[in-house]
């Protein structure tokens, strides 16, 4: 730093010279002839004294640290309060040197507003010159690029790119929604249009490069772009979403292609930060599963909170491993403490040990196997794991004196017609079993897939199309709820603050989508065609899978919360409590002996609307604990 600070000292030759001459000026102007000049040694002593001054000044200042190339607003403010300081020190010695005699007050004034007009002349006149036409002119040779958004993250985009001329890239106007921007020019780029006329802009300029600078994009505007465009040339670039810039300012750096994320359009969570930090703040937090992507991402949303301690408990070595260390090296000074623990939560005694050492005052329960097939060929480790697991943590937190315990489910426990989905739906009746009476409040989030999870679709898809497919899909007419992984574990946070006493809360999912159509525009995103380049098969729909999954009973009716993107599953009429503990026992001496086919009997028994698959054994020897019985 002081090197390049030395090499910008031949600036301060000049920046004396521009003092002399203000100094000689301001007089001429106030007196309207030479006759300061007179007698000589008097005007040259003074010269001397305030150019000496303003010299100390503006050396011991950072003035000399900006570069002409980017001279900013920030160096216009720092080139003025360094002449206006120097202008009160050296008037200053002047007073002391004349004895307060013989100053005319509209010199000093007149020596700072021109010295004021020399420095800027020469700290802008190399910006000006280089943007003007170094710039322009690589530029104009580079890519034409049409920026979609003109407001701030747009503008702040457009100075990122005029300030990397080595990209190439030639911005040739906006699009905005706003119609009284239209016409209007940002840094001398017009803003051409609204942004559903994207087509005919790109077509008309010849763009190359579409940038998308918008908060909340339309997912649907950005896919029918990709797909008019899927055999040319045009690029598409996309910046973070709105949380990814909360504290940062949009650089190039952060431009990605677009992903399948963003052709969901999901609006940006708005969260009632005080409330959630109301719970976590200060707190010991246990997260489950915090090596899954569930799990990992909780542990990542809770830290913005400034909990006391995290425990990260994991059966996996290596997930538990990779987020520890994420954490720690993000969190590097700030006083929270990561708590990495290796054990099953089938483990009561180890888990047990975990609850007694750090106290735990918050839990968040994401431990499970979620894959429905898995499951299906081995129902033991749904109820060991989905089940008991969730009653050894619900249990140990409620002789505990945990104050809050979220559960993590899913839509595949309503009417469920899979081994995984049954066993959610039985974790959920048991919390709220458990929750009658005690101080721990239990609460359950139920939400359909996450986008790029583990072993999820979109990884597979990615996959595929990577080895040149085929890509394949159960049937053409699935059709699947989506939200993005940040989105989800925001809303829990969120539910986590506003329960009370065993609800189900239901997660805002927007509209399904269709499994084919998410191949085939993960496809084009990767600039192939579907169908042509990359072949789309079908495979049938496996053991236990529906066409489309449902986020509530039919009999629960729903509830809505202050929250818009939070419901409730209004409880129905409760079991009788030991006839349900009785058949809950009866599913967990199933589970532990390995008798599939009691562990499909006791689910039907708990979960009546549980359609078991006709492979696996006739459902007319089920019978289940009473017709009623559909919700706890």
């Amino acid at each position: 730093m002081l090197g390049k600070w030395n090499r910008r000292m031949w600036i301060f030759p000049l920046d004396l010279i521009f003092m002399g001459i203000s100094f000689f000026l301001a007089h001429w102007i106030r007196f309207e002839s030479l006759i300061f000049l007179f007698p000589p040694e008097r005007f040259f002593t003074s010269l001397v004294i305030v150019v000496g001054v303003r010299a100390g000044v503006f050396i011991l200042s950072d003035i000399y640290r900006s570069i002409w190339a980017y001279a900013s607003i920030h160096d216009l403010v720092e080139i003025i309060k360094v002449t206006l300081l120097s202008s009160l020190v050296s008037t200053t010695a002047l007073l002391f040197y004349n004895r307060f005699e013989q100053i005319s007050r509209m010199v000093p004034i007149l020596d700072t507003l021109l010295l004021l007009s020399f420095l800027c002349i020469r700290s802008f006149s190399w910006r000006v010159f280089r943007d003007q036409y170094i710039l322009k002119k690589a530029q104009e040779e580079g890519e034409p690029t049409l920026i979609l958004g003109a407001g701030k993250i747009g503008a702040t985009l457009l100075s990122e790119i005029r300030r990397h001329n080595e990209l190439k890239l030639n911005p040739v106007g906006f699009l905005d929604d706003d119609t009284q921007k239209i016409g209007a020019h940002i840094q001398g780029v017009p803003i051409l249009a609204k942004i559903d006329q994207a087509e005919q802009i790109i077509s008309q300029f010849g763009v190359k490069q579409v940038i998308i600078a918008i908060t909340n994009p339309d997912g649907q505007l950005i896919s029918r772009l990709i797909r008019s465009f899927e055999n040319t040339d045009v690029k598409f670039k996309i910046l973070p979403s709105l949380g990814s810039l909360f504290f940062d300012s949009p650089k190039l750096h952060q431009l990605r292609e677009v992903q399948v994320e963003d052709l969901l359009g999901r609006s940006v969570v708005d969260l009632e930060i005080e409330s959630i930090r109301s719970y976590l703040k200060g707190k010991c937090i246990l997260v489950t599963g915090a090596g899954g992507s569930i799990g990992s991402e909780i542990c990542r949303q809770i830290a913005v909170f400034e909990p006391a301690r995290i425990l990260l408990l994991d059966a996996a070595e290596t997930p538990l491993y990779e987020i520890e260390y994420e954490l720690k090296k993000k969190l590097e000074g700030q006083n929270i403490e990561i708590v990495p623990i290796i054990t099953d939560v089938k483990n009561l005694s180890r888990v047990s040990s975990v609850f007694e050492k750090h106290s735990p005052q918050v839990v968040f329960h994401s431990a499970a196997y979620k894959h429905v097939p898995m499951m299906e060929i081995n129902p033991t480790e749904a109820v060991m794991n989905n089940v008991l697991g969730t009653k050894n943590m619900a249990d140990i937190s409620r002789l505990s004196g945990v104050e809050r315990f979220v559960l993590i489910s899913t839509d595949k426990a309503v009417n469920p017609v899979n081994i995984m989905g049954a066993s959610k739906r039985v974790a959920e009746l048991y919390l709220q079993h458990i929750s009658r009476e005690t101080k721990t409040k239990f609460i359950t989030v139920r939400f359909g897939n996450v986008l790029g999870s583990n072993g999820s679709v979109i990884p597979r898809f990615r996959e595929q199309i990577a080895k040149g497919g085929p890509v394949t899909v159960t049937h053409p007419d699935v059709i699947r709820y989506f939200m993005t992984i940040p989105e989800a574990t925001q809303l829990v946070l969120q539910a986590g603050s506003m329960g009370e006493c065993g609800e189900i809360f239901i997660l805002e999912m927007g509209e399904p989508v269709r499994i084919l159509n998410l191949a085939e525009e993960m496809i084009r995103l990767c600039g192939l065609r579907p169908h042509v380049d990359i072949p789309i098969e079908y495979t049938g729909l496996r053991p236990g899978e529906k066409l489309f999954e449902e986020l509530l009973l039919d009999l629960e009716g729903i509830k809505k919360t202050h929250h818009p993107k939070i419901k409730i599953a209004a409880p129905l009429e409760n079991p009788e409590a030991t006839t349900f503990i009785a058949r809950f026992n009866e599913l967990l001496v199933a589970g532990r002996t390995n008798k599939d086919k009691e562990i499909f009997l006791a689910f039907k028994a708990l979960v009546p609307e549980y359609k078991i698959h006709a492979d696996y054994l006739n459902e007319a020897k089920v019978e289940p604990l009473n017709q009623n019985f559909k919700n706890g």
